[in-house]
C-alpha cells in the first residue's frame, strides 16, 4: 500500500499530502515515546501516535517514516502544520485509539 492509498482509504483525516506520497508503507509502528521510536520505527513504515508535538516531526524525519498518523483525536498546532508542510511530510488524523487505527492499517498492509 502506498501513503496515498491510505490517505484514500478514507479512515484518516489528511493534516497535509507530503512530497512523497506514492510512497509504499512496508510496516507499522506504534509508539509514544519519541526517544525509543527514534531508534525503532522502521523506515518506510506508518507511525501511529499521539504525540503532537515539533520533535514528532524530527524524530519522523531521522526514522524515514512514510507517514505519521496522529490518533485518538490529536490536532496539531499551526507551528507544527507548518514544519509538516516545509519538511514534506505527510500527517494524518484520526479519532481512532491507537490500536484500532494501526489494526486498520495492519489489515489493509496484509488483507
Amino acid at each position: 500500500m502506498t501513503v496515498q492509498e491510505l490517505i484514500d482509504g478514507g479512515k484518516f483525516e489528511t493534516v497535509h499530502a507530503g512530497e512523497d506520497t506514492a510512497r509504499e508503507i512496508t510496516g507499522l509502528f506504534c509508539c509514544d515515546l519519541l526517544s525509543i521510536a527514534m531508534g525503532r520505527a522502521p523506515a518506510g513504515s506508518a507511525w501511529v501516535t499521539v504525540m503532537g508535538n515539533i520533535n514528532t516531526l524530527a524524530v519522523a524525519t531521522l526514522a524515514d517514516v512514510a507517514c505519521i498518523i496522529m490518533a485518538e483525536g490529536v490536532e496539531l498546532d499551526e507551528l507544527v502544520r507548518a514544519k509538516a508542510a516545509a519538511q514534506g511530510l505527510t500527517v494524518l488524523r484520526t479519532e481512532l485509539p491507537i490500536f484500532d487505527a494501526a489494526l486498520w492499517i495492519h489489515q489493509q498492509l496484509h488483507g
